[in-house]
């Protein structure tokens, strides 16, 4: 074990440094950017692309937070690594809006500095560790091959560069499932990768944190251009409902009981693999459609919701609920009924809802939500009973 990784004691929970909050930072601005593009894109193709982005963003930052899982963020060193992903993410944050335009290259080459550059830096960092050096040579194997085509695509114009990257994030998301697995080096086992699991909860959930303030930010923004009157007063109230409810329902007792699980498991790494890398990247989709179709309606309250407003404001809710249902299945194996009712009632919504005004359509998405988290919440005050 060398000097810059974590040194793990029995009992004791490794918390979240100053360092890790600071390189957030960086990606409220990159949520940002991605609910800008869509709301200013608000079609299927701007649907794709912004997904494109939303899931490369992400990456980013889970895989970072994978690192700052193994690698102790107050050594010097680890910190200048940190520093350096920040000015590369703020660039690709930058480029965002023009990334499948004029600065398609520039997001490419900010994406695969900091994927190539932060597996080399801890393959470098956990050199005494064999068998965390044999998962991060093949971590950087996935990375370079990664790099390549982000860069290919963001050399390649119109629909080549959305099929590129399309293969390209198809690649990051294969990587961990298939454990790395390169020829002559093996597969990584889950066994190795020493988790620890509250951090990791912890870390995913100052992310969520990070999207449901953005939410508010667009929301009290647009709300502040507004005329006060009954009607935009009434979304305005139902955005902030629905925001405060999604808190409710991500940060309940299930995401603490969550950690713990993971910690005591058998294989953590397997568990937190599916229940941090992948499942919250629906949740986080969620709240960013969400605070799209909240600027939506208060702009345009009244009238009949098209079928792209009809489609973010039931489908952002739907997503969340969705994202947060599957969390607890792969924890625990057991459906959370409350949440799937509740993704069926916004299908049932978003198929027979045509018609409807953005004003009822909020309302309806919000009152599913409330209805979700008091249904639950009064479940598990029974059961403890």
């Amino acid at each position: 074990m060398t000097s810059l990784m974590r040194i793990r004691r029995p009992g004791e929970h490794a918390r979240v440094g100053f360092v890790e909050l600071f390189f957030d930072l960086v990606f409220v601005f990159a949520i940002t950017q991605v609910s800008h593009l869509l709301l200013a894109h608000l079609t299927p193709l701007g649907a794709l692309e912004a997904a494109i982005l939303l899931a490369a963003v992400w990456w980013v930052w889970i895989d970072t937070s994978w690192i700052t899982n193994w690698l102790d963020p107050e050594r010097g060193p680890v910190r200048l690594m940190l520093f350096a992903l920040m000015a590369a993410g703020l660039i690709l944050s930058t480029s965002l809006p023009e990334a499948f335009g004029d600065k398609g290259l520039v997001f490419a080459c900010a994406f695969a500095s900091i994927q190539v550059g932060r597996s080399l830096f801890t393959l470098w960092a956990v050199r005494g560790s064999p068998s965390q050096k044999a998962n991060f040579q093949r971590i950087s194997a996935w990375a370079l091959l990664g790099a390549a085509l982000w860069i290919s695509g963001g050399l390649a114009e119109g629909q080549t560069r959305l099929v590129i990257w399309l293969i390209a994030l198809a690649l990051e998301f294969t990587g961990p499932a298939l454990a790395f697995f390169v020829p002559g080096l093996g597969r990584s086992s889950t066994m190795d990768w020493d988790v620890e699991g509250a951090h990791l909860a912890e870390r995913v959930g100052l992310f969520v944190i990070i999207c449901l303030g953005e939410s508010i930010i667009i929301t009290g923004a647009t709300f502040g251009e507004l005329s006060w009157t009954p009607t935009v007063v009434t979304v305005f109230v139902s955005a902030l409902v629905t925001t405060i409810t999604m808190w409710w329902l991500f940060f309940s007792e299930a995401h603490e009981a969550g950690s713990e699980t993971i910690s005591h498991a058998a294989d953590p790494g397997a568990i937190a693999r599916r229940t941090y890398t992948y499942c919250p990247i629906i949740v986080v989709a969620g709240i960013v459609v969400t605070a799209v179709g909240d600027e939506l309606a208060l702009a345009h309250p009244l009238g009949v919701a098209g079928a792209a407003t009809t489609a973010v404001l039931i489908g952002g809710p739907m997503l969340f609920l969705l994202g947060t249902a599957l969390s607890i299945y792969s924890i625990w194996g057991k459906v959370a009924w409350p949440r799937v009712v509740g993704v069926a009632a916004m299908g049932a919504t978003l198929l027979f809802g045509q018609g409807l005004s953005p004003l009822a359509l909020t309302m309806t998405s919000t009152a599913i939500l409330v209805l979700t988290a008091i249904w639950e919440s009064v479940a598990g005050r029974d059961k403890k009973a």
